[in-house]
């Protein structure tokens, strides 16, 4: 039986590269400076420059590169470090990468992943704070991966390697230092199977990325205060959804939070409501609540951006309106925990 060691999500990422690209010599991993929070360390000095490497900050073109080299057989691993300059690769990703599989009839595959931080870092302002997926999401031919466990992080980067059309992987960098039970060995999460990471009776709240750990805490300090047990959902992928795993907790509950690292309006957190209010209508006990970024482009100074992101006391003040509870007292509780780990990507 394998050891249940725990290492953190940046090494397992790093150990999926590696075991990866020992399997397949057609994998190759190309793009912004530096090692990606650690998560590339000794992929240049295993493999060599022709494999790992680094390109001009060039989105665009770099895109088109990887797109060109996947159709051509190899399979590239893009590391785009922030997401919010991903918009510059969408004509090359949605208007060649996720097309040419269908335009071809099937007989062209775009074997590329391209990974992206996200989340929060030190005052970063509205230049680098957003994140991206309901804009990936919402284009067929476009898989988007959010791995919040050290498990998920290497096993859902391992299947998005081996698939033959583009993935999406965003990586929130609060999440870097966490750490959890990971097997040594090669293994797959299948893209499009949610997460039940924990189970509970009387709320269900889905969670996105660093939200699934606010969502913990919420669920600690609920159960502790107030006798409230809360059942938290991982969708882990969020095209293709796992609406089965989402809608069988929500007919048990009867009640549903969603809780996204995005803005709620035209946001993931709006398609997994409107899926819970058209399959669950006459299960629900109240409406379905959402919890994400406020509506207004990132400020950089510490409290706004404390009253921009969310956390777990929105996600408590949320249920508590819901189940309609007493304010919960929160005096005691000490939120952002995460933020003096964040040194920086390189």
């Amino acid at each position: 039986m394998e050891n249940k060691r725990k290492i953190s999500f940046c090494d397992a990422i790093n150990e999926a590269l590696h075991q990866e690209m020992e399997r397949d010599p057609n994998i190759f991993v190309y793009g912004g400076e530096g090692s990606i929070f650690g998560s590339n360390k000794g992929l240049k000095e295993r493999f060599g420059s022709d494999r790992c490497f680094v390109t001009p900050i060039a989105e665009d073109s770099m895109t088109g590169f990887g797109i060109g080299a996947a159709i051509n057989g190899l399979r590239p691993i893009f590391n785009h470090i922030r997401a919010d300059f991903a918009l510059i690769t969408l004509n090359q990703l949605v208007n060649m990468g996720s097309t040419l599989c269908y335009g071809s009839g099937g007989e062209i595959k775009v074997p590329i992943v391209m990974r992206s931080a996200i989340g929060r870092g030190w005052g970063q302002g509205y230049q680098h704070s957003k994140s991206m997926q309901s804009v990936f999401a919402h284009f067929p031919g476009l898989k988007v991966i959010m791995p919040t466990t050290p498990y998920d992080a290497k096993g859902l980067l391992i299947s998005a390697i081996r698939d033959d059309n583009p993935v999406i992987c965003l990586e929130h960098r609060w999440l870097y230092w966490q750490e959890g039970y990971v097997p040594e060995s090669s293994y797959t999460i299948p893209i499009g199977k949610g997460s039940v990471l924990k189970k509970g009776q009387d709320v269900t709240v889905v969670a996105t990325s660093w939200m699934n750990v606010e969502a913990a805490q919420a669920a600690e300090i609920l159960y502790k205060k107030q006798g409230v047990d809360i059942e938290i959902i991982d969708p882990r992928t969020l095209t293709p959804l796992d609406e089965e795993i989402i809608l069988t907790s929500v007919e048990k509950t009867g009640h549903c939070v969603v809780a996204d690292n995005d803005w709620v309006f035209c946001g993931f957190s709006a398609e997994v409501a409107a899926v819970v209010s058209e399959k669950c209508f006459y299960r629900l006990r109240s409406p379905v609540s959402r919890v994400g970024f406020a509506h207004t482009p990132c400020p950089t100074v510490r409290i706004l951006e404390n009253e921009f992101y969310p956390n777990a006391a929105n996600i408590i003040r949320s249920i508590e309106k819901k189940l309609k509870l007493n304010p919960t007292d929160l005096s005691d509780e000490n939120f952002y925990s995460h933020e003096h780990k964040f040194t920086g990507p390189f």
